[in-house]
């Protein structure tokens, strides 16, 4: 499977192929019918097969069919998300292309590792294998994906008093287990507030760590480097480090 992640219209594009050896027809049926739908896809899912339909889903909020061309193109929203699913004849099988348009870009590894899944999911029910477990390493198919989208990277802006780097990068790991690992590499003298922990850095300058809200999957972690020392490009790198220092304690 490819995957590549893109911005357009300031929006994060999320596009991956896949190709199955069963021809677009019996593709179409596999992502159209609620039936076989509910056998790969994260949650159940009622279409109404028209541009325009109401998609129900298990959770989040309903969507709109906004294209459908059978047996080629559906594409609909979902909780302000949107899901393109195009079939591509390709000999006797198909190119399948998914391109999943949402605001979320510290969420694109999850996302991308999760439709990794499905898709490996849907093959094994078109294979007729249908609830086979598709053998993904999630954890280590989200933290390449990390790597491979350049999630892993901050960003510094420059203040009226000095510079801000910040890092926002979403886990695996529940949040207890994080808030855990970071309460036991706390120096003295850290500030806990919620789940909030902020301390002086080595280089000066303060850090805060915080667990906000992410994809669901695991913990979202902010790190942010607040200073008027030094140059935010080093605490860029020792960002990276500090949390590259936090998920080898994880494990």
């Amino acid at each position: 499977m490819s995957e590549n992640l893109d911005t357009v219209d300031g929006r994060s594009v999320l596009r991956m192929e896949r190709r199955l050896k069963h021809p677009p027809e019996k593709v179409w049926r596999a992502v159209t019918e609620p039936e076989r739908l509910a056998e790969w896809f994260p949650t159940t899912v009622t279409p109404e097969l028209r541009v325009g339909g109401v998609v129900e889903f298990g959770f989040g909020d309903a969507g709109t069919v906004t294209d459908f061309d059978p047996p080629r193109l559906f594409a609909f929203t979902w909780s302000g998300e949107h899901l393109r699913w195009e079939l591509h004849p390709d000999g006797t099988g198909t190119r399948l292309v998914l391109v999943h348009t949402f605001d979320d870009r510290a969420g694109a590894a999850s996302f991308a590792a999760g439709w990794h899944t499905c898709v490996v999911a849907l093959e094994l029910v078109l294979d007729g294998r249908a609830g086979e477990d598709p053998g993904v390493d999630h954890v280590a198919l989200h933290e390449r994906f990390v790597t491979d989208f350049g999630l892993d990277a901050g960003s510094a802006e420059t203040m009226s008093e000095g510079w801000r780097v910040r890092f926002e990068r979403q886990l695996t790991r529940p949040p207890d287990e994080v808030w855990a690992a970071l309460s036991e590499q706390a120096p003295a003298g850290a500030v806990r507030d919620g789940q909030v922990l902020e301390h002086d850095a080595e280089q000066g300058g303060r850090l805060r760590w915080e667990l906000v809200e992410g994809t669901g999957h695991g913990a979202r972690l902010v790190l942010t480097h607040t200073s008027s020392e030094g140059k935010p490009e080093q605490a860029l790198a020792a960002g990276g480090a500090r949390i590259a220092k936090l998920l080898a304690r994880l494990g």
